[in-house]
């Protein structure tokens, strides 16, 4: 509990509902984030995984981790599966309860609304929603790693735009879509920015952490550059290079070589020798 965080807006949003009489629908609206997010928690939890904090936000949540794309794909598609899977017993809950005594239908109106609301916006293919999340875990399965995250930021970017130019016209005063188009925006933006920073985080895990994957061979030239080669790295495969006269360069050889002898900009075959 000590890892989730409440943003300060939130807590206003809180107190003018209390105020307004929409406390009741602001904690539930608070209660869905906050089973969803969980979901992720605790199947994070049960694969080990470093989680450092829980953010609520007036319009969502994000559980951020300590991991930098070197887990299996099928861990991070589970983990991005259990947040939206939440909002399924959820709504089977509303159901059961509706008429009783504490739970009216117009309470369970707005809590299917939320609920579907919710789930639908999440799977959009836009970081840091869940979406955009599994559009690209799936991707880490077929394409090498930093394709795979050029292409979802990419998809990312231009469904923000379409949802942002649509949101002109259908709904250009609605507040709390105001809110979250801006957040996802300084994110895009953020995630634009630090693009570098976590490809360099991958290969350094990737470098750290040792488990058996898949092999693939990979034919490229002699003149290609350390640094270039390591672009081809995929998430679920570990690479061998294979040069001129069927010299074969694994892929450890070539994080070594980046990392600890500074050869970032040697051409593999000046490697060989």
């Amino acid at each position: 509990m000590k890892k989730i965080k409440i943003h300060p807006i939130l807590w206003a949003i809180f107190a003018v509902g209390a105020l307004t009489g929409l406390f009741k629908e602001i904690l539930m609206l608070f209660v869905i984030i906050l089973v969803h997010e969980m979901g992720h928690v605790l199947m994070a939890y049960k694969f080990g995984w470093r989680i450092r904090r829980i953010l609520l936000l007036p319009f969502g949540g994000i559980a951020e981790m300590d991991e930098y794309g070197n887990r299996p794909a099928k861990e991070e598609i589970l983990v991005t599966l259990s947040g939206p899977v939440q909002h399924v017993w959820m709504i089977g809950v509303s159901f059961l309860l509706l008429n009783s005594p504490f739970w009216s239908e117009g309470d369970h109106k707005l809590f299917l609304f939320h609920n579907v609301t919710i789930l639908l916006f999440n799977f959009l293919p836009v970081f840091p929603l869940d979406g955009g999340k599994l559009f690209f875990s799936l991707q880490t399965l077929f394409l090498p790693f930093q394709r795979s995250y050029h292409l979802s930021f990419t998809v990312s970017f231009m469904v923000l735009l379409c949802l942002t130019y649509g949101s002109l016209f259908l709904l250009p005063f609605h507040l709390n879509l105001v809110l979250i188009l801006f957040f996802l925006w300084i994110h895009q933006y953020l995630e634009w920015k630090q693009r570098h920073y976590h490809f360099l985080r991958f290969i350094l895990e990737r470098k750290r952490m040792r488990r058996k994957k898949r092999r693939k061979y990979l034919k490229v030239l002699p003149s290609l550059t350390v640094s270039q080669a390591i672009r081809s790295i995929y998430r679920e495969k570990e690479l061998t290079f294979i040069c001129s006269n069927d010299a074969e360069i694994p892929e450890r050889i070539l994080l070594d070589a980046f990392f600890e002898r500074n050869y970032k900009d040697v051409p593999l075959s000046q490697l060989m020798k």
